[in-house]
């Protein structure tokens, strides 16, 4: 049995009364609540006056409970005030009955969406991860520029000390990793300069292909000076290869940001400035080409308008998932 609490005459006339509510009404829906133990699906069912909602009933309900125990002073559980929020209530149910009264074209059409919104997170996640690649890449070359100068001053400069590998600090920040050549008995100089198949064959024809640019012979003559110097071109070279990848990601989703930000806000038009573009030096053809332009022949035609391909996509259904909430 549910206790419910009661009124005198002149608690309801001094702290109880309401615009919308009489005194019957209220008197009636007390006694409900008393018959059905706050059964609200039956009270509502019983109720014989004007029609009212559910959340009308439970709001004056509560309303007069909580001024009741307010005025009254009780403690402990039983004093316990209850917050309800009637305008949430009706807004939950609203949408529990669009939920259910969905036909099966728009369940499919929202799960299509939810689809192409996980990749969009997946997609997202992975530009994360390739910006703190980029992050420890610019620490790690910092780092290594540094361990250089100071090799070099060390190191006499009328000989070049020999040396297998290059110094612990490099290895593990260069672009390529050049392995150890320990071998018993003779071994050739010019194995020094195998490339390792963990570099991988896209960038192995892109070091082949920047080196032509440059009109550079792909295996030299394997002097100890050369060969040194050819190892550390290439590491150089596959160093940028990748800072130039990771760059074109950074200018994607910063293009990516500009249409969803002009989809939030359609009449603001945005500008990326020109500093934070990429500069393909089309302006000036006769001029002798960067690094960073051969970088750019070489790599996959393709990529460019796969990517903007997918940023149309991308937007597309932001806009869907926009307009359906």
């Amino acid at each position: 049995k549910v206790d419910i609490l009661t009124y005198t005459d002149a608690e309801y006339s001094e702290h109880l009364l309401c615009d919308g509510w009489t005194r019957t009404e209220t008197d009636t829906l007390f006694d409900l609540c008393s018959r059905f133990d706050l059964r609200w699906p039956v009270i509502l069912d019983r109720w014989p006056h004007t029609s009212r909602s559910m959340e009308d009933l439970k709001e004056r309900y509560y309303n007069v409970t909580n001024t009741l125990k307010k005025i009254g002073n009780i403690s402990g559980p039983e004093g316990k005030i209850i917050n309800y929020d009637a305008d949430h209530e009706r807004r939950r149910k609203q949408q529990l009955i669009k939920l259910w009264e969905r036909t099966p074209k728009q369940i499919e059409e929202e799960q299509q969406l939810i689809n192409e919104l996980r990749k969009i997170e997946a997609r997202k996640k992975e530009r994360e991860k390739k910006t703190q690649d980029l992050q420890k890449l610019i620490s790690a070359d910092a780092d290594a520029r540094k361990a250089t100068k100071t090799t070099k001053k060390k190191l006499p400069q009328t000989k070049i000390t020999k040396t297998d590998t290059l110094p612990p600090s490099m290895e593990s920040c260069t672009g390529i990793k050049f392995p150890d050549v320990k071998t018993t008995g003779v071994s050739l100089r010019s194995q020094r300069m195998k490339l390792p198949v963990s570099v991988g064959q896209k960038k192995i024809k892109a070091v082949e292909q920047l080196l032509t640019e440059l009109n550079l012979e792909l295996n030299p003559m394997a002097v100890e000076e050369v060969c040194q110097l050819f190892n550390d071109l290439r590491s150089d070279l596959v160093l940028m290869y990748d800072l130039r990848t990771i760059l074109l990601n950074y200018v994607f989703e910063l293009q990516t940001l500009k249409h969803q930000c002009e989809n939030v806000m359609p009449e603001k038009v945005l500008e990326i400035p020109e500093s934070l573009t990429i500069n393909t030096g089309e302006e000036s053809p006769n001029r002798p080409r960067a690094i960073s332009e051969m970088i750019d022949a070489v790599a996959t035609p393709s990529t460019p308008n796969r990517k903007r391909k997918a940023a149309l996509e991308q937007s597309n259904v932001l806009k869907k998932i926009k307009a359906r909430t």
